[in-house]
C-alpha cells in the first residue's frame, strides 16, 4: 500500500525530493518486514472476540511485579494511578531512559473506561491526534477497540472538526494491559524502563526544609541566554515557565519517594525515587453517592457493588503542605441492558465508512482501525428526554445527594451536567438527546450518554422508561456520582510540577480537568519532563530543557496554560474555543506540529514514525506546489466547475485575459480540493490525448488521502491565519486597557458569548483586559470581540461629547 502510494507521486516529484522518498520507503519496509518475521516466530493469543486476534508479543521489556522483594526497591520516577494520565506519564518517562515505576491498587483496572465508552471528540479528539504524535498511547489503543468512529462537525471546516470513537470497554482495558504488562506491539516500540506493581500509595517520602535543592532538576530557561538555539528565546518570549529561582523561593520540602502497601503481602514498603507524578483521578477523599446514601470510595468496579478505596493518606500530606484544595464531583449514568430496549423506535446512528483512524502512523499506512477493516463496526442510537422525563427529573430532585461544595450543590462539570442540571438550566427546552451506546461486540450493557443523575435506583428506572424506546428498559447497575479532592493548578508549573514539592508532578483529575483525553494530555507532559530530569541527574548529565507546548503549538499547550495561569473552580473541559490559535491547531496535522519536537526531546522513538512524518511532508509540499502551479483563464474555471466555481469577474470586459492559480481557486468559500483536482485531472487527460508518441505520458493522482485534509485546509485557512495573527496581536497590546465599571453582561448585548462567559464577567467584573483574561472559561475570541465592543462604545462617547453608560442602547 505505501509503495503504490509513493509510486503514484513520484511522478510528478521534483528531483531533489527522490532521495528523501526512497529513504522513507525502504525505512518503513524495512521496519514492517521486520515486524512480520517477527510475528511469524513469536506465539499470538486470540481475545474473548473471536472477530479479532489479540496483538504479538513482540517485546517484553516491560513487566507486572507482584512484590518488592526480590526487584529494586528504588526507581527514577514513579507515577501513581494507572487511569489514562498515569499510563501516559508511565510509557512516556520510559522513552525518556528514566527507570519508572507505575503503582495501582489493581492491575486488573488498567486501562479501564471508567464513565464513557468513547475517546475523542471536538477538542478532545485534537488531543488525541497530539498525544499520538508525540507517540503516547490513547490513539494507538482507541484504533485496535474502536467499534464506532464519527468525524463531529465534518460539515463546518477542518479546524473544529474532532474525530471520535466509541470503544469496546474489554478490548481497550485489554489491549491496554497486553501493551502496559505484556510489551505487545501496537505499532509503538516496546515499552523498556517500566515495571508495573499492583500496591496502594499511602504517603509520600520527603525532605522538608525551605527552598531545598531538587533531586531531579530541570534547566532554568530564564537564565539561558537569548543567543542559544531559538527554542530558549520562544520560551523566553512566551513567559511560559517561571525561572527555577522563583519557584525555589515557595519550595518547603522535595520528593525522594513512596511510601505504599503492597496488595499481595499487605506489607508497608518504601521506595525511593527522584521524582513522583500523582495521578490520582477521583481517589483523593472520594465519597461515592446515589441517592442520600454516601459511602468512601474512589469508584465502583466496573458494573459492580465493589469499590475501590479511596486515597486518604496524600490528601493530607499536600493538605500539610498548604496545597490549595477543592472539592469536584463527576458523575456516570445507570448501565441499561440492551436486551430490554426497543430499538427500532430509536434513531440509528451509524459509524462512519472509511473510518478515520486517530493513529498518524495508520494513517501514514492507507490503514482502516482492525474492526473496521473487519466490517465489524456497530451502529449506535438515539433517543430523547421529554416533559414526562422532565417533571420526574425536578419531582424528585430532593432525593439528590448533599454534595460537600458550593454549599451542597456539588460543583460539576458544566459541559458534561447531570440530567438534573440541564433541566434547571435550560427550563425553556422540552428535550435533551440521549445517544445510546452498545459498550461492546459480546455485551448487551448499554450507556445512555448524557443521562446522569444519581437518583435512587428506583426513581433512575423512571426516568428512563419515560423515554422513548426505554419504556420497558432494565438497569444493570445504577448511575452514581463521586466527590473528590482537586488541587488548584495554579499551584503548578508549566511542566506540572508542583511549586511547594520539587519533583512532584501532577497530572488528570487531581489538576480540576475532566475527560480522558485532557487526562492523557498532561501525563505526557508530566511523564516527559519527571522521566527527563531524573534521567539526567541519574546519569550526572546537565539538567534538560523542559519540556513545554506553546498555546500556539498544540492543545494540550493551551490546556496546561489555562490551568497553570488562570486555575479553575469547576471542572475543566477542552473545546476548539478555548485555543486563540485554533485555525493552525487541527487535528490533521498534530504530527506536523509535534513529531519532530518530540523526537528532539526524546519522546518520539519510532523510526517509523519519523520516516511517516517525512513522507507526509514532502507529499504535502509536493501536492500544494502543483496547486499553485496549475493555472486556468477566469473563463475556462467558470464553464468547467459551474455554479460552484462560478466567477462574477469573468463576465466582465477583459477578463478572458486573466488567469487563476488552482490555489486561489481552492482559497473561495464552498471549494472542495475535489472540485479543484476534478477539473485538473479532465485538463490533464486532454493535454495527453495532444501528446505525440515521443512525449512521455504520466496518469494525474489526485492528493492521496493520508494528506488530503492538511493540503485543502492549509491552503484554505492561508490568509485566515494571517488575519487571526492580526487579530492576537491588537488583543495583545489591549492588556492595560480598563473596562468601564458600569457596563453591562448580557446576552442581548453580546450575543456572541456562553452562558458561561457572560455569568462570570458580571461575576468577577474585571477591571482591565488583562484581569479578564485570567478568567478560566473566557474564550480568546470573546476577549478580542469584548476589547472591540469597548473600544467602540469609546469612540461613541466621544463623538458625543456625552457620558455613556458603557452597553446601554447598543
Amino acid at each position: 500500500m505505501l509503495i503504490m502510494t509513493t509510486a503514484a507521486i513520484i511522478q510528478r516529484t521534483k528531483p531533489h525530493q527522490y532521495l528523501i522518498i526512497l529513504l522513507t520507503i525502504l525505512s518503513i519496509t524495512n521496519m514492517r518486514l521486520a515486524l512480520a518475521f517477527n510475528s511469524h516466530h513469536l506465539p499470538c493469543s486470540i481475545g474473548k472476540s473471536s472477530r479479532i486476534s489479540k496483538f504479538c508479543h513482540l517485546s517484553q521489556n516491560s513487566r507486572a511485579i507482584t512484590s518488592l522483594q526480590s526487584q529494586s526497591k528504588s526507581y527514577d520516577v514513579i507515577v501513581i494511578g494507572g487511569g489514562h494520565a498515569g499510563t501516559e506519564a508511565a510509557t512516556a518517562s520510559a522513552r525518556s531512559g528514566a527507570r519508572t515505576l507505575l503503582l495501582t491498587q489493581k492491575v486488573s483496572t488498567l486501562g479501564e473506561l471508567s464513565c464513557n465508552p468513547s475517546i475523542g471528540g471536538i477538542g478532545k479528539g485534537h488531543l488525541v491526534r497530539e498525544i499520538d504524535a508525540l507517540q503516547g498511547v490513547m490513539g494507538e489503543i482507541a484504533d485496535a477497540s474502536g467499534i464506532h468512529f464519527r468525524m463531529l462537525n465534518r460539515r463546518k471546516g477542518p479546524a473544529v472538526r474532532g474525530p471520535r470513537g466509541q470503544m469496546d470497554r474489554d478490548l481497550y482495558k485489554e489491549n491496554m494491559q497486553d501493551y502496559l504488562l505484556r510489551g505487545a506491539d501496537l505499532g509503538i516500540a516496546g515499552i523498556e524502563n517500566l515495571d508495573v506493581l499492583e500496591a496502594s500509595a499511602e504517603d509520600l517520602l520527603l525532605d522538608e526544609g525551605d527552598e531545598i535543592e531538587t533531586l531531579a532538576p530541570l534547566a532554568d530557561i530564564a537564565k539561558i541566554e537569548a543567543a542559544g538555539s531559538g527554542e530558549e528565546e520562544r520560551l523566553r518570549k512566551a513567559k511560559s515557565l517561571s525561572s527555577a529561582e522563583a519557584n525555589a523561593s515557595s519550595r518547603r520540602a522535595r520528593i525522594k519517594g513512596v511510601v505504599a502497601i503492597e496488595s499481595e503481602t499487605d506489607s508497608r514498603i518504601e521506595i525511593e525515587s527522584k521524582t513522583v507524578i500523582l495521578t490520582t483521578g477521583t481517589f483523593l477523599r472520594g465519597v461515592l453517592m446515589i441517592g442520600h446514601e454516601r459511602y468512601s470510595g474512589g469508584r465502583h468496579l466496573r458494573d459492580s457493588e465493589e469499590v475501590e478505596p479511596p486515597s486518604v493518606g496524600l490528601a493530607l500530606t499536600l493538605e500539610r503542605f498548604g496545597f490549595p484544595l477543592g472539592r469536584l464531583k463527576t458523575g456516570t449514568p445507570p448501565r441499561l441492558d440492551g436486551r430490554t430496549i426497543d430499538w427500532d423506535r430509536c434513531n440509528i446512528q451509524p459509524s462512519e465508512r472509511p473510518a478515520q483512524p486517530f493513529s498518524h502512523i495508520r494513517q501514514s499506512r492507507g490503514e482502516q482501525p482492525p474492526l473496521a477493516a473487519a466490517n465489524t463496526l456497530i451502529n449506535c442510537y438515539q433517543t430523547a428526554t421529554n416533559e414526562a422525563t422532565h417533571k420526574l427529573v425536578m419531582e424528585y430532585a430532593h432525593l439528590l445527594p448533599q454534595y460537600d461544595g458550593m454549599d451542597g450543590k456539588g460543583n460539576g462539570p458544566r459541559y458534561c451536567p447531570s440530567i438534573y442540571k440541564k433541566v434547571e438550566r435550560f427550563a425553556e427546552r422540552n428535550s435533551h438527546n440521549s445517544f445510546l451506546e452498545p459498550e461492546g461486540l459480546n455485551s448487551h450493557i448499554v450507556y445512555p450518554n448524557g443521562m446522569s443523575g444519581p437518583y435512587p435506583e428506583e426513581i433512575q428506572r423512571q426516568i428512563m422508561r419515560s423515554m422513548k424506546g426505554l419504556e420497558k428498559v432494565e438497569i444493570i447497575r445504577p448511575g452514581y456520582d463521586v466527590e473528590y479532592d482537586f488541587v488548584n493548578p495554579q499551584a503548578l508549573t508549566h511542566t506540572l510540577e508542583t511549586k511547594s514539592i520539587a519533583g512532584l508532578y501532577l497530572a488528570g483529575q487531581i489538576c480540576g480537568t475532566t475527560g480522558y483525553e485532557e487526562a492523557g494530555a498532561q501525563g505526557i507532559i508530566a511523564g516527559a519532563n519527571a522521566g527527563r530530569a531524573a534521567y539526567a541527574a541519574r546519569i550526572g548529565e546537565n539538567a534538560p530543557l523542559p519540556f513545554v507546548l506553546g498555546r500556539d503549538e498544540a492543545y494540550i499547550g493551551v490546556l496546561i496554560d489555562d490551568l497553570v495561569t488562570k486555575g479553575t473552580l469547576e471542572p475543566y473541559r477542552m473545546f476548539t474555543s478555548r485555543a486563540e490559535y485554533r485555525i493552525s491547531l487541527r487535528a490533521d496535522n498534530a504530527d506536523l506540529r509535534l513529531t519532530r519536537k518530540g523526537a528532539e526531546y526524546g519522546l518520539v522513538t519510532d523510526p517509523e514514525r519519523l520516516a511517516a512524518l517525512d513522507m507526509r511532508e514532502t507529499l504535502i509540499t509536493d501536492n500544494v506546489e502543483r496547486l499553485r502551479d496549475f493555472k486556468l483563464f477566469i473563463t475556462d474555471w467558470a464553464s468547467r466547475g459551474g455554479d460552484d466555481l462560478s466567477f462574477a469577474a469573468a463576465d466582465r470586459p477583459g477578463s478572458e485575459g486573466r488567469k487563476k492559480s488552482a490555489e486561489e481557486v481552492l482559497g473561495m468559500p464552498h471549494v472542495t480540493l475535489k472540485d479543484v483536482e476534478d477539473i485538473m485531472a479532465i485538463v490533464h487527460s486532454e493535454e495527453q490525448t495532444q501528446k505525440t508518441y515521443s512525449d512521455e505520458a504520466y496518469a494525474f493522482n489526485p492528493t492521496p488521502s493520508s494528506v488530503y485534509d492538511t493540503v485543502e485546509a492549509s491552503v484554505k485557512y492561508k490568509s485566515y491565519v494571517i488575519r487571526q495573527e492580526k487579530d492576537i496581536e491588537s488583543w495583545r497590546k489591549a492588556q492595560g486597557v480598563k473596562i468601564p465599571p458600569t457596563i453591562i453582561y448580557h446576552h442581548s448585548i453580546m450575543p456572541t458569548f456562553s452562558k458561561e462567559e457572560i455569568e462570570k464577567l458580571d461575576r468577577f467584573r474585571p477591571n482591565t483586559f488583562a484581569e479578564a483574561s485570567q478568567i478560566s472559561g473566557l474564550t480568546p475570541q470573546s476577549l478580542v470581540y469584548l476589547y472591540h465592543h469597548v473600544m467602540r462604545l469609546n469612540k461613541e462617547a466621544r463623538k458625543s461629547s456625552q457620558p455613556v453608560t458603557v452597553g446601554e442602547n447598543n
